[in-house]
């Protein structure tokens, strides 16, 4: 079946007026103003019509965590960020018991294929799993429980690694720890993205691990060390390090509420939109009503408050994590006064380059029929997913 979306304005590169976006067998078959046969048509009515948004970096959503254990939490969260237009997806953990970390990331696994199979139900793609952490900076663990906090373990993360392979797909470490250099050379060997990530790395750490393969700062301004000042003379860290070395790509959490508008702006005119990626490090309570909630797993959570668009430590002594969806962050983005183009980018072909996705991020032949319809407002109308539609 061939599926023609009209009366859109596209997001390419740039917008396209006029232009129709024609879909077949799970992939885009054309975007021209040229009439083509089709079988059904879909109605943009105005919206915007834009590739299927791409999160690098999610722990959960709709009251689920990715680590709850069982299958079903991780279907529930992942089912929460489709509906705001996330086809693609990355189940990020957070530091733990190995025992714990092999149990989320075989309920992950399970979850994958149930995405993958045309008569399981409706999810975002999921390609693989973001392991963020044990390896941190205790000085920079955040939220991160510290009891799990260690160098890096070679007969740990061997084992990770062994069992599971290529579905480990992305890693965030702290480069500066003893063992580093060997934990990345085994993430290049599996085929892993590394990240840095909770580092209290300076600028040679950092540069060693990009020049060896580390290209791509988590969370950009969070759980990072910046300037210090050993005998007066000033240090860069990986804030520095991440806006200096041109081949690392960044994220940004992009809430509105862990950055303000101006930093958002300075990411972006020094990186540039092909080397950020917006993220929403949502935890469960993301698309959920602001009161009571927990941050991490279930069996030994933290209690935390969802109020004013993010959640909060109980004492309101700092954030507990964000409650975003990728529709807010090109929302919040455009509302920073960066172009919608841009900011589609971002969530978009930039995590797709990123993380290896070679055929999704693009409205271009060829790709994956995966499609999002907004508003003015960047509120979801529509989402396609693989040319399936639901809205």
């Amino acid at each position: 079946m061939t599926i023609k979306i009209v009366n859109g304005r596209v997001v390419r590169d740039r917008l396209c007026a006029g232009q129709s976006v024609y879909l077949k067998n799970g992939k885009i078959l054309a975007v021209t103003g040229e009439e083509l046969p089709f079988d059904r048509v879909v109605d943009a009515e105005g919206c915007f019509v834009a590739p299927g948004f791409i999160d690098l970096h999610v722990h959960g959503g709709g009251g689920a965590d990715f680590m709850d254990g069982g299958v079903e939490p991780v279907v529930t969260a992942a089912a929460a960020h489709l509906a705001h237009g996330t086809t693609t997806l990355f189940p990020t953990t957070l530091a733990s018991s190995f025992s714990v970390l092999r149990e989320s990331l075989l309920d992950v696994r399970m979850a994958a294929a149930l995405s993958a199979d045309p008569s399981g139900p409706r999810l975002p793609h999921i390609p693989g799993a973001h392991l963020e952490g044990p390896y941190f900076s205790p000085a920079q663990a955040g939220a991160q429980n510290p009891a799990y906090i260690t160098p890096p373990v070679p007969a740990d993360y061997g084992a990770i690694l062994e069992e599971f392979g290529p579905f480990i797909r992305r890693w965030s470490y702290a480069p500066e720890l003893p063992g580093a250099d060997e934990f990345l050379d085994a993430l290049n060997a599996n085929g892993t993205v590394p990240a840095v990530g909770h580092s209290d790395a300076a600028y040679p750490d950092v540069k060693r691990a990009c020049d060896r393969g580390c290209r791509l700062a988590t969370h950009l301004y969070s759980g990072m060390s910046t300037i210090t000042r050993r005998g007066g003379y000033r240090i860069p860290g990986v804030l520095e390090s991440a806006y200096l070395l041109d081949e690392m790509d960044v994220e940004l959490i992009a809430d509105g509420c862990h950055l303000p508008a101006e930093l958002l702006r300075l990411a972006v005119k020094v990186k540039g939109p092909h080397r950020v990626c917006l993220i929403t490090d949502a935890m469960r309570g993301a698309g959920m009503p602001e009161g009571p909630s927990m941050l991490g797993r279930k069996s030994e959570c933290t209690p935390c408050v969802i109020e004013d668009g993010v959640a909060k430590m109980t004492d309101r002594s700092g954030f507990a994590g964000s409650v975003a969806t990728a529709d807010r962050l090109v929302r919040t983005m455009v509302n920073a006064g960066v172009s919608l183009t841009d900011a589609v980018t971002m969530m978009t072909a930039t995590p797709a380059r990123v993380m290896g996705l070679s055929r999704k991020g693009r409205l271009e032949p060829g790709f994956d029929a995966d499609v999002v319809l907004f508003d003015e407002d960047v509120r979801i109308r529509q989402v396609l997913l693989s040319g399936d539609s639901e809205g």
